[in-house]
């Protein structure tokens, strides 16, 4: 490694970027939107709702007519968790397609749900395919929907929704989606996927802050979901048919939140909506990678399957390579990044969403190969044992 390497610009307002899939960095213009309070019941507030509903359904073009949008309070696995509740009969059964730790956490809600499933457990590398989905479905008539996991950010893989979809439709399924990390920047064209129900979150590709997520899905879907819900504050068609009514949340709204989240939506269109910011996030990612190949890591994923949210990296075989010391090095810098949530190797991740370009991703390759120099890490290729897994698991 050589010993010289620029000098990394510090972060704005002194802030280390988030190189994750969300929480991430945030525009001033959002942080300051949060500055002011707001009344939960008040016109001026029920007036933001509908319009951060209405422009929800705007990305989703001439298809959306059918759909509504529903926010929901906390997390994203709170919203993934009214989504299968809902939209999924308690007589109903789900085909989980895994690929990574959140449809692994899909289908522990199941077994919270107490509700029937079938797991298909792709291990950490490699997609679920539409062949396989026919055929599960041609064996079991008694699976009514199939959950897709749009981007499995645990490795970074992008599945094909499509293909899927597809395989679904013609077995006469209904389609869930989780696009959590993946909506408002990867293209999910609601009238080629004509999925029943998908569920986002407002930290993730619209740029907001945590505390809320959304549920777009078919009002006649959401008509025919109630009374379906195992959870008060979890149901969809009720918190629908409050705001259909009153124009307010059910239950106090994470007002703040709502409010940095409308002026994340105006970046989002002034970049161009989805096909303008995922194609920012997609030369971050293209930058990002050459330069860590280039230090001599590999990526877990081939190129065809790496998204352009997260990239998931094997760590260096050299024995003086840690990762607790890389990340407080890097974070020294100003980048955290994310730690691996692989079960057979050792690995980190590198996100590419939020208020960064691709010279952000210049300096975080620079920052790695400094701090590579600091640990006295000569290469960063990974152990012949992490390959020879990849590559026996993919074939």
């Amino acid at each position: 490694m050589p010993s010289d390497t620029p000098t990394i610009e510090a972060p704005r307002l002194g802030e280390p970027y988030l190189l994750t899939p969300g929480p991430l960095t945030t525009s001033y213009e959002v942080k300051e939107a949060m500055l002011r309070d707001w009344g939960s019941w008040d016109d001026d507030f029920r007036a933001m709702t509908r319009k951060m509903r209405d422009q929800l359904l705007a990305l989703l073009g001439d298809g959306g007519k059918d759909y509504d949008c529903v926010p929901i309070q906390g997390s994203g696995s709170y919203c993934v968790e009214a989504m299968l509740g809902s939209f999924v009969p308690r007589d109903g059964k789900v085909l989980v397609l895994a690929n990574g730790a959140y449809g692994l956490r899909a289908a522990k809600t199941m077994e919270y749900l107490g509700r029937d499933f079938h797991l298909v457990n792709k291990g950490d590398y490699m997609p679920p395919r539409g062949d396989e989905v026919a055929k599960i479905l041609a064996q079991d008539p008694a699976i009514t929907h199939v959950l897709i996991i749009h981007c499995e950010t645990s490795s970074g893989i992008l599945n094909p929704v499509e293909e899927l979809a597809d395989a679904a439709h013609a077995a006469g399924r209904k389609v869930l989606i989780d696009s959590m990390s993946a909506f408002g920047a990867v293209p999910l064209d609601v009238s080629r996927v004509k999925y029943a129900a998908m569920v986002s979150s407002a930290n993730k590709c619209i740029e907001g802050v945590p505390g809320f997520g959304f549920v777009i899905a078919r009002k006649d879907e959401i008509e025919a979901a109630e009374g379906n819900s195992h959870s008060l504050s979890l149901d969809v068609h009720a918190q629908w048919a409050t705001m259909e009514k009153t124009g307010q949340w059910r239950f106090t709204p994470p007002t703040h939140i709502v409010a940095a989240f409308l002026k994340a939506l105006e970046g989002h269109a002034q970049e161009g909506g989805v096909a303008g910011r995922g194609g920012r996030y997609t030369r971050n990612r293209d930058v990002m990678v050459e330069g860590m190949r280039e230090l001599g890591f590999e990526t877990l994923l081939a190129d065809r399957w790496l998204s352009p949210i997260i990239v998931t990296f094997f760590c260096p075989a050299d024995p003086k390579f840690a990762f607790s010391r890389f990340y407080d090095l890097m974070k020294s810098k100003g980048f955290i990044i994310y730690p691996g949530k692989l079960t057979v190797v050792d690995s980190f991740r590198v996100g590419c969403i939020g208020q960064m370009d691709e010279n952000i991703m210049r300096q975080v390759v620079e920052a790695a190969r400094a701090t590579l120099n600091e640990m006295g890490v000569e290469t960063a290729a990974p152990p012949q044992a992490a390959l020879d897994e990849r590559k026996k698991l993919a074939a």
